[in-house]
């Protein structure tokens, strides 16, 4: 009993250590501060769309600008207690992290990153034609035939060489 005593005393210390840790790291919230940027999809090939979502605290009812050298200075407007809008990545941008950040009228701001990817599309193979012998029937008929041709030899085969061994145990 007293070596259960001991052990509960401990997980008591332990956990009273883990608490105090958690709680000294954890930094104070402070009411009412809500400021961020979101950028929609955060990784977006040159010449794509954006969506920005942001909020700045308790002036969401106030316009705010976005400012990335990816696109350039975007004016987001209020939309159900966000700030929202849109941007093009110009389809020239060279690859890589860009930094978007906000100014919003209370003087608050924030900052994400979008990340541009500039990989080269894919070119459609030369224009030559129907496939040459193919003509509009496909693989699959061609495939066809030529089965029934192998069965139609292979049963001949056997009906000539039949007949020829009738013949030859006949004399």
């Amino acid at each position: 009993m007293r070596g259960l005593i001991g052990h509960h005393r401990a997980f008591s210390v332990v956990l009273a250590l883990v608490v105090a840790f958690v709680l000294i790291g954890a930094t104070p919230a402070r009411a009412g501060e809500n400021t961020f940027v979101e950028v929609t999809p955060n990784t977006a090939q040159a010449g794509s769309r954006v969506n920005i979502r942001a909020s700045c605290d308790k002036a969401n009812n106030q316009q705010a600008t976005v400012q990335s050298d990816a696109f350039g200075r975007v004016v987001l407007r209020p939309d159900n207690g966000f700030l929202t809008g849109a941007a093009t990545v110009p389809s020239g941008k060279e690859a890589g992290d860009y930094p978007v950040d906000l100014r919003c009228a209370n003087g608050n701001t924030a900052s994400t990153v979008l990340t541009v990817l500039n990989m080269a599309q894919p070119s459609k193979g030369p224009a030559t034609g129907g496939g040459g012998t193919a003509d509009d029937r496909g693989a699959g008929s061609l495939l066809l035939v030529g089965g029934l041709v192998a069965v139609a030899v292979v049963a001949g085969l056997g009906v000539f060489g039949g007949s020829r061994r009738r013949a030859g145990n006949g004399s």
